[in-house]
């Protein structure tokens, strides 16, 4: 299959901009991906689609406030400002220095440093390549001080406003436990402590691991050959706890429901070819598209995706692509809002 199979149209009025002030409030497009059939109803329902029996695996990655507005000096030797600067935290390296992305790429040489406040300044120690930096920060404040400080939530190009207090508490998930996003894993963010307690109740096993997502989840594909699409590197855990809880229901007969394509991405990347999890840790540049074999989930919640993005390629490969492609043609027929605050689909 090629790029260009994953375009499809999506009026900018239905990306949504904000939250809705209930979580679980958003609707739901239910795919049976079996017939191709679709229904449509509200989060909440997934009480009744979830056995009791079932394990609903959600990633548990906290999003940092990883963007920072600095002013960038002229370069060594002259003095000065040489501008507004902007990084991208990405994730702490062994060595202390960070991985970062920065704006305007082609002005954070080597050398530079961008300063952030009176007490914060952060030195590009090297280019990587794909728009990515090491970074040093040689202030008075370590990394985690300045993201503290002059941090902000890291919301994605598509929301055309400015960040708010609120999206500190509302772009997060409420079983959010483990700072290293850069975006949210943004299926969870449906979820209430009620809804799960509810689950629980009813007989359905959760499941925690962590992917901390990186910016490469925005990462366009740019090449119409997917084989040349080279993805970036996400750091992921699965504990011991997890992945037994994960075996022992799906051994029984249970169903895994994997909360977000991170999930989908991290159990794939450590489940054998008989489906049996593995506990982990490490980093996966898994690229799932059509055709491929799925080994560890049964059920998938998610978002709608952006065209021509490996999110929504990793979903057409889940659904079945004509499926996926009808049901997103019918979510924009009926006014879904999109993207990463707005409604939710249900893959079963």
């Amino acid at each position: 299959m090629r790029t260009s199979d994953f375009d499809y149209d999506l009026p900018p009025a239905l990306i949504a901009q904000d939250p809705l002030p209930a979580r679980a409030a958003s609707r739901l497009l239910i795919l049976d991906r079996a017939t191709g059939a679709i229904r449509h109803g509200r989060f909440g329902d997934v009480l009744d689609l979830i056995a009791p029996g079932d394990v609903v695996v959600v990633n548990v990655s906290r999003v940092i406030p990883a963007r920072l507005h600095g002013t960038r000096d002229g370069g060594r030797g002259t003095g000065g400002s040489g501008g507004k600067a902007e990084l991208l935290l990405v994730r702490e390296l062994p060595d202390g220095t960070w991985l970062a992305m920065g704006h305007p790429g082609g002005k954070l040489k080597p050398g530079r440093r961008v300063t952030f406040g009176p007490d914060s300044v952060a030195e590009v120690v090297e280019a990587l390549g794909g728009g990515l930096r090491r970074v040093r920060f040689v202030g008075p404040l370590d990394a985690a001080a300045t993201l503290a400080r002059y941090g902000e939530v890291p919301l994605p190009p598509y929301i055309r406003r400015a960040p708010r207090p609120e999206d500190r508490e509302r772009y997060q998930t409420v079983y959010a436990a483990h700072d290293g996003s850069v975006a949210a894993p943004t299926a969870g963010l449906h979820f209430t402590r009620d809804l799960l307690d509810r689950l629980r109740d009813k007989g359905v096993a959760l499941a925690e691991l962590d992917l901390h997502v990186g910016p490469g989840t925005f990462k366009p594909v740019e090449t119409d050959d997917l084989a040349r699409h080279a993805m970036h590197a996400e750091p992921y855990r699965v504990s011991d706890q997890a992945a037994d809880i994960i075996n022992e229901r799906r051994q029984a007969g249970g169903r895994v429901w994997a909360v977000g394509t991170t999930v989908v991405r991290t159990l794939e990347t450590l489940t054998s070819e008989g489906g049996r999890v593995s506990p982990g840790a490490g980093e996966t540049q898994l690229f799932i598209h059509p055709p491929y074999a799925f080994r560890a989930v049964d059920r998938l919640l998610t978002n709608f995706h952006l065209p021509r993005s490996t999110l929504l390629m990793l979903v057409c490969a889940f659904g079945g692509y004509e499926n996926v492609m009808r049901a997103y043609g019918e979510a924009v027929k009926e006014e879904y809002r999109f993207y990463s605050y707005g409604d939710a689909m249900a893959i079963v």
